[in-house]
């Protein structure tokens, strides 16, 4: 697949505790984005954060949170983004989804090599 020039940046927050049909909604939102053929999904894993709430979430270690923040973040083309978020809004019913553009320098999987080297 190649994806390369202008995309987007989808970032959706969310607790590590949230769920989907029963498994954790990081999971599930990178197995369906992965599913209808996004480029790709990193999750990531705060160690202190807050929401809407403002209830603090942290992973310090006298107190070990149940609920640490999460960041899953997704690049792709405009249009491929635009068919996610429909799907998206329905798993998210708490966090936030927000929307970035970014220009995508190169999107490469093992094997390939610029051109030149």
């Amino acid at each position: 697949m190649k994806v390369e020039g202008e995309g987007q940046l989808l970032k959706v927050f969310i607790g590590e505790s949230d769920r989907w049909h029963g498994r954790p909604l990081y999971e599930a939102i990178t197995l369906k984005a992965r599913e209808m053929g996004l480029a790709g999904v990193t999750v990531i894993q705060g160690i202190m954060g807050f929401g809407a709430d403002s209830r603090l979430h942290t992973a310090k270690v006298l107190r070990l949170s149940e609920d640490l923040p999460v960041v899953i973040e997704i690049v792709d083309k405009p249009d491929r983004i635009a068919l996610f978020i429909p799907v998206l809004d329905k798993m998210v019913t708490e966090g936030m989804i927000t929307l970035d553009p970014v220009h995508i320098l190169a999107y490469r999987h093992n094997g390939t090599k610029p051109a030149g080297i």
